[in-house]
């Protein structure tokens, strides 16, 4: 017995010598790593689109790690991508394994990227999904597995970059849902669920990180008015519109809302309901631009969509604010539904649009009769279960932000434009 003793002593000293050597070696790697100081956090939350479902990933991991010295990590602060999912056990399985087989392109890894390029050698990116796929804004809210999931996971990268020594800020989250709040008609109050999720996440995420600062919402908007059964273009009530057009009003409205875009510029896969992977990187830019006014505390000035429509008669004059003029209609990247997507909707649930001009930040629309009482409507359009920039509800208004910012995808460039945000409001009249 006193000889397995002595064994089993001189096995805990092995292992607390070997233990002390693998500490040593931490150690000195973090030493080696002191340039990095500051953790910027921008997850991406929501549905199907916030974990990219159907994208073709077209960024590569390696390079990826490799990208600005690895200053791009995940909430483990490390390098190993794509291993997202709602079950967190199983998404450990996955990391352990290596398998990537629904390892899709995320708006978050574009977005990275560009941040990484506008940062100094000091700031590691720190990105990963947050949500779960086809669910109602309800669902994803405080108490719910998602929500719980997604504290998780920022707690994880908050104490993962604490053991190092660096400091920890999650400014801001990327937003992406609403295609079925749009499509199942939950009778819920969007832009109350969704204020109350900023206010919930802006305590849970201080609770753990200490952090004074509140963080804001960069936010695209769902374009899936075609796919909900009862949708009507000509129905003056249209209830379909209701949560785009919260999200517009949120980013042109309220200070913690910022713009990256509408989805219907893209291309979908099959034309269905989920963006493709080039498209997740190029909105990936446009969140990364809205980021980085974020960390330099500057005026929210993105986003392109109206602040006035005005009814002269039979002419609606629409006001917009436009990021980068001048405006002009794109029937390249878009094609034409029609009066470049505009119509003008009588209480009776006529479309009286017949001509449309633009004119400098605004647009002129000229009516058979009388605009008084009229809906004016942009990207309310398209054909049945149709998504996308050829045949969904789509609209061909945008500026010309692209012809300086462009984005490369496999040797191809690809324009970053402001497209007008999806709209509908009524008519002031004069």
């Amino acid at each position: 017995m006193v000889f397995l003793s002595l064994i089993c002593t001189f096995a805990s000293m092995k292992q607390i010598i070997l233990f002390t050597i693998f500490g040593v070696l931490v150690l000195i790697s973090c030493r080696d790593s002191d340039e990095y100081k500051t953790v910027v956090c921008i997850p991406v939350y929501g549905q199907s689109l916030a974990i990219g479902e159907d994208a073709i990933r077209v960024t590569d991991f390696d390079s990826l790690a490799n990208y600005a010295n690895g200053r791009i990590v995940t909430e483990n602060m490390d390098h190993r991508f794509g291993y997202y999912d709602i079950n967190p056990l199983k998404q450990f399985v996955k990391r352990i394994i290596r398998h990537q087989k629904r390892s899709f392109e995320l708006t978050v890894y574009g977005m990275a990227e560009v941040i990484a390029d506008k940062t100094g050698i000091d700031t590691l990116v720190c990105i990963f999904p947050g949500g779960q796929d086809g669910t109602v804004i309800a669902d994803l809210g405080k108490g719910s597995k998602p929500y719980n999931k997604f504290l998780h996971d920022i707690e994880t990268a908050y104490c993962s970059a604490k053991r190092r020594g660096w400091d920890f800020v999650m400014p801001a989250l990327c937003w992406m849902q609403g295609e079925t709040d749009v499509t199942s008609y939950p009778r819920t109050n969007y832009r109350s669920l969704f204020l109350q999720f900023v206010k919930d996440i802006n305590h849970d995420v201080k609770r753990i990180t200490g952090q004074k600062q509140d963080i804001e919402v960069i936010c695209y908007q769902s374009n899936p008015v075609t796919r909900a059964s009862n949708f009507n273009p000509l129905a003056y009530n249209c209830s379909e519109t209701s949560v785009p057009e919260t999200q517009l009003e949120l980013v042109r409205d309220h200070p913690s809302f910022h713009a990256s875009g509408p989805t219907y510029p893209y291309n979908f896969v099959h034309e269905i309901i989920h963006i493709d992977g080039e498209s997740q990187k190029c909105h990936g830019v446009l969140v990364a631009l809205a980021a980085i006014d974020i960390l330099k505390k500057e005026d929210n000035m993105r986003g392109l969509f109206p602040f006035r429509a005005q009814s002269h008669n039979n002419e609606v004059v629409v006001d917009f604010s436009v990021p980068c003029p001048p405006l002009t209609f794109d029937t390249i990247l878009v094609s034409n539904p029609g009066h470049y997507g505009f119509s003008v909707i009588t209480p009776d649930n006529r479309n009286i649009i017949q001509k449309v001009i633009i004119q400098n930040n605004r647009v002129r629309l000229i009516c058979s009769e009388s605009s008084k009482g009229c809906h004016v409507r942009y990207a309310v359009n398209g054909e049945k279960m149709k998504s996308g920039r050829l045949n969904g509800p789509r609209g061909n208004l945008r500026d010309s932000q692209g012809d300086s910012i462009t984005t490369a995808i496999h040797g191809k460039s690809y324009p970053i434009h402001n497209w007008c945000y999806q709209f509908d409001m009524p008519i002031d009249f004069d």
